[in-house]
């Protein structure tokens, strides 16, 4: 555990929070997040989530825009529900990139858990595709990621991370809770 992946558990901790609390604010700590996990994640040879923090900061400029002018009128967006056709997307792209990403990085490279590296990173890209348009089940599928993600860093022995995974377990259940209530208030208003 070295004093970056402990400032990187912090400032991206710091950033799911304000997910939750649908703050604005996530998106500009969500950059520092994955540029310092990037290297992070390369260095313990996991490749897949390694690249994800890259495609993220295209998510997170997409979100952050979303989040502003996303709504009916280009106002702010609102928690909804995920339509039938974001979640068929979102599951049969996820089980494909899995295996076809998982086979990859086991067959060309040293990647130290292929599969479980895949489909964390193929359901994170969902995940987090579903956050930019505030869609309420991308905490449903944030706690598998977590949950995953949590057994693998512990595996690898980062420990920092591990502890940082668990909580975002915990901050995804949070999230769940804080945004059914925010989707009641849209819903009635």
């Amino acid at each position: 555990m070295s004093w970056l992946e402990v400032f990187a558990a912090v400032i991206t901790a710091y950033s799911v929070w304000l997910t939750v609390r649908e703050n604005i604010w996530c998106w500009p700590t969500g950059v520092v997040s994955v540029v310092l996990y990037g290297w992070i994640f390369w260095q313990a040879r996991l490749y897949a989530n390694a690249w994800l923090q890259a495609f993220y900061l295209v998510l997170i400029a997409y979100g952050w825009y979303e989040w502003l002018h996303g709504g009916k009128h280009h106002d702010e967006l609102h928690v909804s529900r995920t339509p039938l056709r974001g979640w068929i997307f979102t599951i049969v792209l996820g089980v494909i990139a899995s295996s076809l990403l998982g086979w990859s990085m086991r067959r060309y490279t040293n990647a130290s858990m292929p599969y479980s590296d895949a489909a964390t990173t193929a359901f994170s890209v969902a995940a987090e595709a579903m956050t930019t348009r505030k869609w309420i089940e991308n905490w449903i599928v944030w706690i598998f990621v977590d949950g995953v993600t949590t057994w693998m860093l512990f595996v690898q022995r980062l420990y920092a991370s591990t502890i940082l995974y668990f909580s975002f377990l915990v901050l995804a259940v949070i999230g769940w809770i804080e945004w059914k209530k925010s989707l009641v208030r849209s819903e009635s208003a």
